[in-house]
């Protein structure tokens, strides 16, 4: 158990925390939020005894082991598998007690030694080191190589390999997630529910924390408060807090309005059947959670482009890669004006190098590659941080794009960024990696570009900001084509999916949860739990989509099974019709977009509303207006169908 008791906490002046107990209890996993600068990484030092509280203490069990993950790591010519199992440390212990042992021949403490680390299992320990490391998207070639070959971004994944290499009762997690892609984070999800310690971690991916955390602990005010369930849920309790004063109500109704549009412009052309599905529930959750960021410092946009091409760019026949090294071949894409497409593929597949043959780069080796003659490209990816000038305010970046813009146009666009007064007038060099970040952003929204192409944009943003960039992104009139580990953002900005794998890209017909299971299919867990029990029977265990031991169907009887798979083929039975209409309402909602898209087309011709084609816009209007109350009234046939679809789906998992 960890106990906070009246403590308080100061740094460099300023107070963090104010007074405050906090407890707990063994086996919870428990996600630390809050504002930035307001003490989250202080708590952890304090927990690892770097810092001192001003009052009250800190208690943990006797012989409490804790792990936390390393923000930095020097260059070094040990190999990564060994740096991993440095983090055992209790077995590089018994390892050179051994080596002593040995070297001055004492058989006694080597027979001692050698059962010690039977029991540690240090004859797994190099394999349980290379499943974390191809869990977290090493390949097996590069284990052998040393620390120093590798760049800031997989050094930060070798040092959450180590944490998590070392036996622990108390695990503190600083950012896990950043620097990974999505794969090693689904990944990273799983290991650490089958932990079977005390978990702190502190992250800005809502995702990870509603599929990890049993508990928040919120920074708020000096204080902490505690909140049971996962991130959703303290979304809720504390929007139902906010609720309640009525200062915040008319900002909470212009957000919830704000999403509302949004809403309704996305289902008035709702095609793609999964993503559809899944992009209407997560907007609908958006409004309820909408309340609990009332108070963020962030809201700005992009603004609308002056002129647009259509289609804005297109590859054809297209080849790109490194040199002579072919990663991706057969490209034939389009993106037209409205594009929102959302990059998959494992770490290594190339969705990077399609991000830079779409900018035009040199990584597309073959093929054609043709722009709208007002094409205008944001682009955003951590190495362009390194392009800022660091000597440079956020003010002098946008007035050196704009001499002529005014001073006050300048700061209150800045303002929406969260800088205002002397920080948006200092030099960025002594700024945070998410201030910079926040500052390549604006940099980007300043110029207007009608294509933004975004290789992870929420590394380094705290919550409330990845927030406002999605808000953002869902009124960003342009095209998009973004990879991301933050599923949040992903669906609610994204419209489709590319898969990239396999040297192809392709359209992927399905969402998140497809690809989840997916990659599940794709690539078996090779890194066993902390601590997991052996099954006791002999019987085949059928595994859960997280990879956890179905206990109903281990051991299962034959008159148990065929009663199970009775019960399934009724299921199916039922599915079949609905389906069928499923796809019947599908094909016709996609007719019916076809027919809305022409029928704009004819509307946007200019003698329409000259005196003499008054009559021929009055026909069209109507014929929009019944094509639009027809697409209203499939749709929410296809989502009832869809709703009842799921229910059977989940019916047959289960």
């Amino acid at each position: 158990m960890l106990t906070i008791t009246d403590l308080s906490l100061q740094r460099g002046g300023v107070w963090l925390l104010d007074t405050v107990s906090l407890t707990i209890q063994p086996g919870q996993r428990v996600a630390i939020v809050g504002a930035n600068g307001a003490g989250k990484s202080s708590l952890f030092q304090l927990l690892l005894g770097q810092l001192s509280p001003e009052q009250g203490s800190v208690s943990l069990p006797g012989g409490c082991r804790i792990a936390h993950m390393a923000q930095e790591v020097e260059a070094s010519r040990r190999s990564a598998r060994d740096f991993v199992l440095d983090g055992d440390h209790d077995l590089r212990r018994m390892e050179r007690e051994l080596a002593e042992a040995e070297q001055r021949g004492d058989d006694h403490a080597q027979a001692r030694i050698h059962g010690e680390l039977d029991v540690h299992e240090a004859w797994s320990a190099p394999r349980r080191a290379e499943a974390l490391l191809r869990g977290l998207g090493f390949s097996d070639a590069d284990t052998e190589r040393p620390v120093s070959a590798f760049s800031g971004g997989w050094r930060i994944r070798l040092n959450l390999a180590q944490a998590l290499m070392r036996p622990s009762d108390l695990l503190l997690l600083d950012e896990p997630t950043n620097h990974l892609d999505l794969d090693a984070c689904l990944w990273l999800e799983n290991w650490l529910r089958r932990y079977s310690g005390t978990l702190l971690f502190i992250s800005h991916d809502r995702d990870f924390m509603d599929r990890v955390a049993t508990h928040v602990v919120h920074f708020d005010r000096r204080k902490l408060d505690l909140y049971t369930g996962n991130y959703s849920a303290f979304e809720g309790q504390r929007s139902e807090r906010l609720a309640q004063q009525q200062a915040g109500f008319e900002r909470q109704q212009a957000r919830i309005a704000e999403i509302q549009r949004f809403i309704d412009r996305f289902k008035a052309k709702a095609t793609k059947a999964r993503q559809a599905q899944s992009r209407v529930k997560a907007l609908e959750r958006m409004e309820k959670i909408a309340p609990a960021h009332i108070d963020s410092p962030f809201s700005f946009e992009f603004p609308v482009a002056d002129k647009v091409s259509n289609p804005l760019l297109s590859i054809r026949h297209g080849a790109a890669g490194y040199g002579d090294t072919v990663i991706l071949k057969g490209i034939n894409l389009s993106l037209l004006s409205g594009s929102r497409i959302g990059l998959l593929g494992p770490n290594g597949a190339g969705k990077s190098t399609l991000m830079d043959a779409l900018r035009g780069q040199a990584t597309l080796l073959a093929g054609e590659r043709t722009s709208g003659e007002n094409l205008s490209v944001g682009y955003f990816a951590q190495h362009q941080l390194e392009s800022l000038d660091l000597d440079a305010s956020p003010f002098l970046h946008l007035q050196r794009l704009s001499p002529k813009a005014s001073e006050q146009s300048i700061r209150n666009f800045l303002g929406g960024f969260d800088f205002h007064g002397d920080e948006a007038l200092s030099a960025i060099r002594s700024f945070s990696g998410g201030e910079k970040a926040r500052v390549a952003l604006a940099v980007i929204a300043w110029q207007k570009p009608n294509l933004l192409l975004l290789d992870e944009p929420t590394n380094h943003l705290d919550l409330e900001m990845r927030q406002a960039l999605t808000m953002a992104l869902q009124n960003f009139a342009g095209a998009i084509v973004v990879v991301s580990h933050d599923r949040h953002l992903l669906r609610n900005t994204v419209d489709e999916f590319w898969l990239v794998n396999d040297g192809r890209v392709t359209e992927y017909d399905g969402d998140l949860e497809d690809y989840e299971r997916w990659l599940a299919d794709r690539r078996k867990d090779e890194s066993e739990p902390p601590r997991r029990e052996q099954q006791e029977s002999g019987a085949p265990a059928r595994l859960s989509g997280t990879g956890a031991v179905d206990e109903s169907v281990a051991g299962e009887s034959a008159e148990d099974r065929k009663a199970r798979k009775r019960a399934e083929a009724a299921i199916r039975q039922k599915l079949s019709p609905y389906r069928k209409q499923q796809s019947r309402l599908e094909q016709e909602m996609e007719q019916l977009q076809q027919n809305l898209t022409t029928l704009e087309e004819e509307l946007s011709v200019p003698d329409l509303y000259q005196d003499g084609g008054k009559q021929k816009l009055k026909e069209l209007l109507g014929q929009q207006a019944q094509l639009k109350g027809r697409l209203e009234d499939v749709e929410a046939q296809w989502l009832e169908i869809s709703e009842a679809v799921e229910n059977l789906e989940a019916e047959l998992v289960a």
